[in-house]
């Protein structure tokens, strides 16, 4: 049996991604197959594609994903969602049937495919049934952005009646940032680009910002945690902005945000993502109370994934571009 996937062939710009026949995975006795409906195209796609990261990291992962051309991870894609096909059997959690979402684990990514096998249980990849109220394309769009949005506003970082600030509040975590800061109780302000801001206020923002007309480090706000996104500052931009005992969070850490980082007067806490499967149910129980919401900006098929790349590296996607994979 032959399936439809989206190789991985080189390291470089969107065309490097070519569509391929190859041959439909089988289950182990600990794994399911999932016939993947929906995944997504974030800028960790489009930066791992190109290698545009940080020298340092640029090393390890080509060290590990292949030096001239990728050979260990040929398929791109971080998360899905869709239905089981079959299970091993050795699997008690799911049977065949059920709609699933998932984040795979580093050494399983590969999601740009029709069907994919991953394991019941992993310790760094998760797989859940799927919210009811979520459409295949919606859900798709959770795990990663969820997760990591979670791990940095959730967990006692963010509390009731703080001013929280989250500055790139418009993409892949910082829709679900926003959502999760209010349902803490923060009172939250957004910077982005203008014609993000809309969405921004529709699912809960107090404030928004446009950071061409404003630069939030030199307004005199304060602020009890800022969380940003974006990482293109420097950690003395933010001092000014940030409460005495307050907190900075850095997503996206360069190497010298890091190293900087731990001689800081401030209080700042860096990328550090370590998820449980309890953190993606957790998430599931909000989106089924209706606390929060996915924000899909353009849908594309597997046969554009080339576009979809271009589209997210312009910048100008609004939450999340999906792929939707067969009817």
């Amino acid at each position: 049996m032959i399936m439809k996937a989206i190789l991985w062939t080189k390291y470089g710009p969107p065309d490097v991604l070519q569509l391929k026949e190859i041959e439909k995975p089988t289950p182990k006795e600990n794994e399911v197959l999932i016939k993947i409906h929906a995944t997504t195209v974030t800028a960790g796609d489009c930066e791992m594609r190109g290698m545009k990261v940080s020298l340092l990291y640029r090393i390890f992962m080509r060290l590990y994903i292949g030096l001239r051309k990728p050979k260990r991870i040929t398929i791109l894609g971080m998360e899905l969602a869709g239905e089981i096909e079959s299970v091993g059997k050795d699997v008690n959690r799911f049977k065949k049937g059920d709609q699933v979402f998932a984040a795979p684990s580093f050494n399983k990514l590969g999601t740009y495919t029709e069907y994919i096998c991953l394991p019941e249980e992993s310790k760094d990849g998760l797989l859940a049934k799927k919210p009811v109220n979520m459409t295949y394309e919606e859900a798709a769009s959770v795990p990663i952005g969820g997760l990591e949005a979670l791990h940095f506003i959730g967990k006692g970082n963010v509390k009731s009646e703080q001013k929280v600030l989250i500055n790139g509040a418009g993409g892949t975590i910082g829709t679900y940032a926003v959502q999760l800061a209010k349902y803490y109780g923060a009172e939250v302000t957004c910077v982005d680009s203008k014609g993000k801001l809309e969405m921004i206020k529709s699912i809960g923002a107090d404030h928004v910002i446009d950071y061409t007309q404003e630069d939030f480090t030199k307004n005199e706000e304060t602020y009890d945690v800022i969380f940003d996104v974006v990482g293109k500052r420097s950690l003395s931009d933010f001092k000014k902005s940030i409460k005495k005992n307050g907190l900075l969070i850095l997503a996206n850490p360069k190497l010298s945000h890091v190293i900087r980082s731990r001689f800081s007067s401030m209080k700042i806490k860096v990328r550090k993502l370590n998820s449980k499967l309890e953190d993606l149910l957790f998430l599931k129980e909000l989106i089924e109370e209706g606390k929060i919401e996915s924000v899909v900006d353009k849908i594309f098929s597997l046969e554009d994934a080339v576009e979809a790349h271009r589209y997210v590296e312009t910048g100008n996607k609004i939450g999340h571009v999906v792929i939707k994979i067969g009817e």
